[in-house]
This record gives structure tokens, C-alpha cells and sequence, in this order.
């Protein structure tokens, strides 16, 4: 078989993958790619269909697990206000369950207590639990269990 021929099927596969997004197409077409080099390099078609068929194995099954267990695995930082949770704080105005301020990593933040029972004076350590808003809902790191 021509290598040209090769091309064109890698093309339709990789059309195929951009609307499908299963990964299979796409490592299809770059099996056929190595078909058409096979060849391009003078291969028979024995070869150029064993070239296919295991590139096109591997990849469906080596590559493509995981390609999608990186896409389903979730980022490993958190960004914006979502990475204050879990960071220790420190009381500058005593906190309680609609007011207060902390400071965490040199910002302040306002700031309630997760316990609305609860008085945090100044000074105390807490940890940050949740963010409600543009507040922080904080919990003392000595009560933690």
C-alpha cells in the first residue's frame, strides 16, 4: 500500500479524534503515521499492517490509560482563595461568629469563627477551614483533633 494512503487515513483519524476527544482516533492516526513511514522505507504490506496494528495496540493500550488518568486526576495546587484552606493563621482582632481579622501569609483577612459559640482571642493560632465570601471561617489550631 502506498505510503500516501497511510496519510490520508492518519488524516481522517485524526479529524475523527477532534470530534470524538476519545484519544483512540488520534492514536490511530499516529499508528498510521508509522505505516506510512514503514512505507515510505520500502516495507511490504505485511509489515506495514504489523506496524499498524502494533503501534495502534500499544498506544490504545500503554498511552491512552494514561492520558486519561492525568485528565481525571485533579491539579495538585489549588489556586485563588481555595489554597487558604488549611493554612494556620494568626488573631489580630478578636473573632467571633460574624466578625474578626487574621493574618495569613502577610494579608489580612476578615474572618469568623467556625463555632459561632466560640470567642477566639488575639494571638491565637487557627486554622483556616473555609472560605465563606471574602471571609475566611476559622477554627483554634489547639482544639483541632
Amino acid at each position: 500500500m502506498p505510503w500516501f494512503l497511510w496519510l490520508i487515513a492518519a488524516g481522517a483519524l485524526g479529524v475523527l479524534e477532534v470530534f470524538t476527544l476519545t484519544f483512540a482516533f488520534g492514536l490511530l492516526a499516529a499508528a498510521a503515521l508509522v505505516a506510512a513511514v514503514v512505507s515510505g522505507l520500502g516495507g511490504g504490506l505485511l509489515a506495514q499492517v504489523l506496524a499498524f496494528s502494533i503501534s495502534g495496540a500499544l498506544g490504545l493500550l500503554v498511552i491512552r490509560p494514561i492520558a486519561q488518568r492525568q485528565l481525571n486526576t485533579p491539579p495538585l495546587s489549588r489556586e485563588g482563595t481555595e489554597a487558604l484552606i488549611g493554612r494556620s493563621a494568626v488573631v489580630l482582632q478578636q473573632v467571633g461568629a460574624t466578625q474578626g481579622l487574621v493574618k495569613i501569609a502577610g494579608e489580612e483577612w476578615s474572618a469568623r469563627s467556625f463555632d459561632e459559640s466560640q470567642v477566639i482571642p488575639e494571638g491565637t493560632t487557627v486554622e483556616v477551614l473555609e472560605i465563606d465570601g471574602a471571609r475566611v471561617v476559622v477554627y483554634p489550631r489547639e482544639l483541632l483533633p
